[in-house]
């Protein structure tokens, strides 16, 4: 008989976490359920008991899912929070691998810098040359268009840079300053429509002028009657324009008579400027 009182206790308290209108029913339906377990313990029939036991098992199993969302909840509280949790080591570490990325680059950067000057400083036969004959500067400007090429570099007058002194790639001849400023300078370079410059090539020295064409390769003019060119003959400065000292490379001839320069000017970090000009007895 307790144990019906009991069975009519838990069917009750599982009917009143319910609400609505599903629940109404279920509160009426276990209600009647539970008093008719009640009725027949009174009275002791017998054959109720497997009856009252499965009776037992749903009223105990609407009990647990009456309960469950009370117990749900937290455990989902918990784990939407550790979600959010996530999520913010989740950026934090995105951001913290975007700081090291960007300091990778500018690593990197300065790397690559430092090798294009070692190349430029191991290109002078000594450190006391190098001081004293060439200034180094950075290119900080392409002002190349279809048909001017020139650039601009981070040294003017302030550092000595006078108008007409030759710009040099290591030992290879690129251009020669055109514009000075007190803190930059323009530099016209050899591929440019304006520039020419009286150079040499092959063994027999033949004279001729190397023009700029807009392109990427300036072209051999006023060569002797009837001369043909071949193929991969150095070519140097001659110094008859009295700017440029008798020598300096510049490149090799190909067979369509234009010169296939040893340095590429769109790729050109640093430069140096032959400063010697000063001393006419150079040239």
């Amino acid at each position: 008989m307790s144990s019906s009182r009991d069975d009519f206790g838990i069917a009750f308290r599982s009917a009143l976490l319910q609400r609505g209108a599903a629940q109404k029913f279920s509160l009426v339906f276990l209600i009647i359920i539970a008093s008719i377990i009640f009725f027949l313990d009174v009275y002791g029939f017998g054959f109720m008991k497997p009856i009252r036991s499965i009776i037992n098992d749903g009223i105990y199993r609407v009990s647990l899912v009456a309960s469950s969302p009370s117990r749900f909840i937290p455990h989902a509280t918990g784990g939407v929070t550790n979600l959010f949790n996530i999520k913010s080591e989740n950026e934090k570490l995105k951001r913290a691998l975007e700081v090291y990325r960007q300091k990778e680059l500018s690593v990197e950067y300065l790397t690559n810098q430092n090798k294009n000057l070692r190349k430029i400083l191991e290109s002078d036969e000594t450190l006391f040359q190098f001081q004293s004959n060439t200034i180094i500067s950075k290119v900080l400007i392409d002002k190349s268009s279809p048909y001017l090429k020139s650039i601009i570099i981070n040294r003017g007058s302030s550092s000595g840079i006078l108008k007409g002194m030759p710009v040099l790639d290591k030992e290879y001849l690129i251009g020669r300053v055109v514009e000075t400023n007190y803190l930059s300078s323009r530099v016209l370079l050899l591929t440019d429509l304006n520039s020419r410059i009286p150079v040499t090539f092959g063994e027999s020295e033949v004279q001729a002028i190397l023009k700029g064409n807009g392109k990427t390769r300036p072209v051999l003019e006023y060569l002797p009657e009837g001369y043909i060119v071949q193929e991969g003959m150095d070519v140097f400065t001659s110094g008859k324009d009295g700017i440029f000292k008798p020598g300096a490379p510049i490149g090799k001839t190909t067979q369509e008579g234009e010169v296939k320069l040893f340095s590429e000017p769109s790729q050109l970090s640093f430069v140096k400027i032959d400063i010697a000009i000063q001393n006419k007895e150079n040239f």
